[in-house]
């Protein structure tokens, strides 16, 4: 029996294939469609590597803090001011005023004032006089003996005159000096008065620094330790000049009424240290003018030299007063 051709068995699909131009148009435009997008996908350049994001090596941040300078002779730039402030006080004190600062570390120092003019010495030569008892111990040649000691505990606490008097001849009054010249730097140091003593003496502020930094560079350690103890504790009664440069410090004064150009005038003078390791050395000496002189101007000059020079507020508070 013959069957019509769109007729299937059952259980049998039916293969359909496409015929004619649409079902070859629309296969070649999914082709182009397919191909395209492979094209594209092809075209995108892979990803740079995270290194070359970077175009310019970072720049550090500016600083803040403001350049390093130091002012003339090597000193730090703090001590600009100062050293002004330092120099106007001596240049409107009237009379003869000589300053030294002196920085053991570095060597730098700084002066003002009439620093070639020998003044009177007065006391601070007690200093002198305790650094050759102690250096005559330490070589054999002269013992210490208790009450020797205790002079020269009295010269350094309250510039004892009656024991200076016995050091003084206790060691060989004048045959002293040599040693103060040529060992302790006191080039200048001159016998000025008539009568020898250790109270004629006078000297350049050069001179007492050159002294105190001998006590300090080349006396034995424990002779050392001695004089600094001894110069941080003085009585009230030279409680000004070195005494302000601030705590820590050491301060030996000197101060007398001499004839001075057919007047009598008021002089004054000062040596100490002060700073860690007592680095920092000042010696000033004053001879004030006729009729603008007293013990109380003179010490409070110089403890408004020493005030100034270490960044303390002046009038430095301090209260001279006559023994």
């Amino acid at each position: 029996m013959d069957r019509p051709d769109h007729v299937t068995e059952p259980g049998t699909r039916r293969r359909r294939r496409a015929r004619g131009p649409l079902a070859a148009t629309l296969a070649g435009l999914l082709g182009v469609v397919v191909l395209g997008a492979a094209t594209f996908a092809a075209r995108v350049p892979p990803p740079p590597p995270a290194a070359s994001l970077i175009l310019y090596p970072p720049t550090a941040a500016p600083s803040t803090s403001p350049p390093p300078c130091t002012t003339e002779g090597g000193w730090p730039c703090e001590w600009a001011p100062r050293f002004h402030a330092a120099a106007e006080l001596v240049a409107r004190s009237p009379g003869t005023l000589g300053l030294m600062l002196v920085d053991r570390a570095t060597g730098a120092r700084f002066t003002a004032g009439a620093t070639g003019e020998r003044i009177w010495t007065g006391s601070t030569i007690k200093l002198a006089l305790t650094v050759y008892a102690l250096d005559a111990a330490r070589t054999g040649s002269q013992p210490l003996t208790p009450d020797g000691r205790g002079d020269l505990a009295a010269m350094l606490h309250t510039s004892d005159d009656a024991a200076a008097s016995r050091t003084w001849q206790r060691y060989g009054a004048t045959a002293m000096l040599a040693t103060f010249r040529d060992t302790y730097g006191m080039a200048g140091l001159t016998m000025s008065g008539a009568n020898g003593d250790w109270g004629a003496l006078t000297a350049t502020p050069g001179d007492l620094a050159a002294l105190m930094s001998y006590a300090l560079d080349h006396t034995h350690p424990d002779d050392r330790a001695w004089i600094v103890a001894a110069m941080r504790d003085v009585g009230d009664v030279q409680h000004w000049g070195m005494w302000s440069a601030g705590p820590g410090s050491g301060v030996k004064n000197g101060w007398l009424e001499n004839p001075y150009g057919g007047a009598s005038h008021w002089c004054v003078s000062t040596v100490g240290f002060t700073g860690d390791g007592e680095r920092y050395v000042i010696a000033a000496m004053y001879q004030m003018s006729e009729g603008r002189d007293s013990l109380d101007l003179g010490a409070r000059t110089l403890s408004d030299l020493a005030a100034v020079l270490f960044a303390h507020p002046t009038p430095a508070p301090v209260a001279p007063r006559p023994t």
